[in-house]
C-alpha cells in the first residue's frame, strides 16, 4: 500500500523539486558592449559578490548597437555601452530605462566634466553613467615609421598602398572631415556636415580606397591585421595598442596635428531589461574607483571616475593623461549626436561599395 501511494505521489514530488530548483536558478545579466568591457579580470568580482552570471556580446560599431536595439533585440540585453554619438538618441527614444541614481552612490565621484554634459539626460531624468573615454588615435608599426606620423594625410601616401586599415564606422567619415578642415573653427561641425561637405568627404575617402587593405569591424580584427603584417598604419583604439604591446609587437600610438575624434562611453540599462535591480548594482560596481582601475588595465582607456587614480602608479597616471586631463581633452573632438546620421551612413556605404 505504501509503495502504491509513493508511485501515485511521485510525479508531484518530482514537480515540486524541479520547481524549487528553478526558483533558485542563478540570476543572469546580459551585456551588449564594446570589446574589453566584460573582461573576467573585473567581471568575476561582480559575479562573486552577487552570486550571478554575466554574459556578454560585443558590438563592432554604434550603428550595430542601435540596429539590434531597434530590431527587437532590446529585451535580450540588460546593459549596453553606447558611445556619445548615439547615447542621446537611445535615451530619448525609449530604448533605455531612466536610472535611479540613489542606487549608484559612486555616480557622485564621476568627473563633473562628463556628468554635466546633456548627452544622456532627457525629461529631467538621467539614462546613463559615463564609464570610459578616450581617443581614436593613429596606430602604427614602428618598424615602418622612423618617426611617429604627424598627420592623418600619411594614410593617403601611395607608399602605403594596400597597407592601411580604417574602422568600418562613421568615425572614419569624421576623420576625413577633419583632414579637410571642417572642424575649424567649430569642432561640432564634424557632426553637422552639409551635403556639399559630405560629398567632399566621400571624394576624399574614395581617394584613400587603393591604400586600404581592409576595413576592420572589431578590435581583435585590427590587432590581427597588424600581427599578420597586412597593415602598417590604421585608425584604432588604445585597446589595440595595449593588446599589441602584450604580444610584443612593435606598435606606436599618436594623435596627429589635426587632432582626432574621441568618445565617451556610457553604461545604460535597456528599457526591456527584466533585471533592472541587478543591472543597477552592475552599474554601481563598474563605476567604483577600484573597478575602473581594473578596466583601464585591460583597455588603457581613461576612467570616468578620477578616484581610480589613487590606485595607479605615476607612470600609469601619465600614460592615461590623468596628470593633465584638461590639455588632453582639448586634443579630442568628442563624438556628438549626429542629426543627419542616415545621410552620413549613406555616404559611408557609397565609399564601401565603390570598387
Amino acid at each position: 500500500m505504501n509503495w502504491q501511494r509513493l508511485v501515485r505521489w511521485l510525479p508531484l514530488l518530482v514537480a515540486v523539486v524541479w520547481a524549487a530548483s528553478c526558483s533558485k536558478k542563478t540570476p543572469s545579466l546580459n551585456l551588449l558592449v564594446w570589446e574589453g568591457y566584460a573582461d573576467p579580470s573585473f567581471i568575476k568580482g561582480f559575479e562573486e559578490q552577487n552570486h550571478c552570471k554575466v554574459s556578454a556580446s560585443y558590438m563592432g560599431s554604434s550603428d550595430e548597437l542601435v540596429a539590434k536595439l531597434r530590431g527587437g533585440s532590446a529585451g535580450n540585453y540588460d546593459v549596453i555601452s553606447p558611445s556619445s554619438d548615439v547615447a542621446t538618441s537611445i535615451a530619448t527614444t525609449g530604448l533605455a530605462a531612466p536610472l535611479d541614481l540613489s542606487k549608484i552612490p559612486s555616480y557622485n565621484q564621476l568627473s563633473g566634466q562628463l556628468t554635466s554634459l546633456p548627452l544622456v539626460r532627457a525629461n529631467g531624468q538621467v539614462y546613463g553613467v559615463p564609464f570610459m573615454w578616450g581617443p581614436d588615435p593613429i596606430i602604427y608599426d614602428t618598424t615602418a615609421f622612423a618617426q611617429p606620423p604627424n598627420s592623418w594625410n600619411v594614410m593617403w601616401d601611395p607608399k602605403y598602398k594596400g597597407k592601411v586599415s580604417v574602422w568600418d564606422d562613421l568615425s572614419t567619415v569624421y576623420m576625413a572631415a577633419q583632414v579637410l578642415g571642417y572642424d575649424k573653427p567649430d569642432p561640432s561641425q564634424l557632426y553637422n556636415l552639409s551635403d556639399q561637405q559630405l560629398e567632399a568627404v566621400k571624394k576624399k575617402l574614395l581617394e584613400l580606397k587603393p591604400n586600404i587593405r581592409k576595413m576592420w569591424a572589431t578590435g581583435g580584427e585590427l590587432t590581427n591585421l597588424f600581427e599578420n603584417h597586412e597593415v602598417v598604419i590604421a585608425m584604432g583604439w588604445p585597446l589595440n595598442t595595449a593588446d599589441l604591446k602584450k604580444a610584443n609587437f612593435p606598435v606606436g600610438e599618436t594623435i596627429p596635428q589635426e587632432n582626432t575624434t574621441g568618445w565617451i562611453d556610457h553604461l545604460m540599462i535597456t528599457a526591456g531589461s527584466e533585471n533592472k535591480e541587478l543591472a543597477h548594482k552592475f552599474l554601481e560596481y563598474m563605476v567604483e574607483a577600484k573597478t575602473q582601475k581594473l578596466v583601464t588595465d585591460k583597455t588603457h582607456y581613461v576612467p570616468a571616475n578620477p578616484q581610480a587614480g589613487q590606485f595607479m602608479t605615476p607612470d600609469e597616471l601619465k600614460t592615461l593623461h590623468l596628470d593633465d586631463v584638461e590639455s588632453y581633452q582639448k586634443r579630442l573632438n568628442f563624438w556628438q549626436n549626429v542629426p543627419r546620421r542616415t545621410k552620413y551612413t549613406e555616404i559611408w556605404n557609397d565609399v564601401k561599395a565603390a570598387q
